[in-house]
């Protein structure tokens, strides 16, 4: 199922196919989201979820296609690239720093500078701290369980998941993609991180969920696209389907 969609959209990704030697990891793909748009994206092992986003990431280039972004074309040399535009990801490492603080991981790249005796530039530790409890605090994480000062190690996965939403919503990403965001989480966590990604939209981004529970996707998507060996098959909004049958569309294919 491959329904073109206009270029209009926040994202459009045009026929994008991907091959690893002989093995084809997408194929003629068409992929879209609007602003303040959760999309679930959702299939079995294989489908070709990761590597549609690592493409949208800018860690893989398309070997075919095209992708717009808020209606202009754009190529992705690099993760760099996608973030300069306003594109976070969070995989499920979370790329984040183990032996570093908390603002140290939310300003990772970029840290702000003061100049010490007036010409010596140094890291804004203060500045870090300060702007690091603010991103938190606007996503709704209170500062009486979770120090910024803590090292990351000292995280659950959890609150790792929230440091790393806390840092996309603070440099107001505008498309914000959730690797499996939910794995290995405990029931308290998952309820969180599913409310913080509700809240990115709310206060403007545009979401993209990967995950194999379709029950989490269900919960919090406007609309859910499903691949299947690096097609696209169905492309459903949320009012218009179940949960039973994204579930039985991915068990036939």
């Amino acid at each position: 199922m491959q329904n073109k969609v206009n270029i209009d959209n926040f994202v459009y990704m045009e026929g994008v196919s991907k091959y690893f030697g002989k093995v084809i990891a997408l194929d003629d793909v068409y992929f879209s989201i609007k602003p303040r748009e959760i999309v679930g994206l959702v299939g079995d092992n294989g489908a070709g979820k990761s590597t549609l986003i690592k493409i949208l990431s800018g860690l893989y280039s398309p070997a075919k296609g095209v992708i717009y972004f808020e209606g202009k074309k754009v190529n992705f040399s690099s993760p760099r690239d996608a973030i300069n535009v306003g594109i976070e990801t969070t995989h499920q490492d979370l790329a984040l720093v183990d032996d570093l603080e908390i603002h140290r991981n939310i300003f990772m790249g970029r840290e702000p500078n003061r100049l010490l005796g007036g010409f010596i530039p140094c890291l804004d530790k203060q500045r870090m701290i300060r702007e690091a409890e603010k991103a938190l605090e606007n996503i709704g994480i209170q500062g009486d369980r979770v120090s910024v000062e803590d090292t990351v190690r000292n995280l659950s996965g959890g609150e790792k998941q929230a440091v790393a939403i806390g840092r996309a919503a603070y440099f107001k990403a505008k498309l914000v993609i959730m690797d499996e965001p939910t794995a290995a989480m405990s029931l308290k966590e998952t309820k969180k991180i599913l409310e913080l990604m509700i809240r990115l939209k709310e206060t403007g981004s545009a979401v993209i969920f990967i995950s194999h529970n379709i029950h989490h996707v269900f919960s919090i998507a406007d609309r859910l696209t499903i691949l299947s060996r690096g097609k696209k098959i169905a492309d459903l909004k949320k009012s218009e389907t179940t949960e039973q049958e994204i579930s039985t569309i991915i068990m036939n294919n």
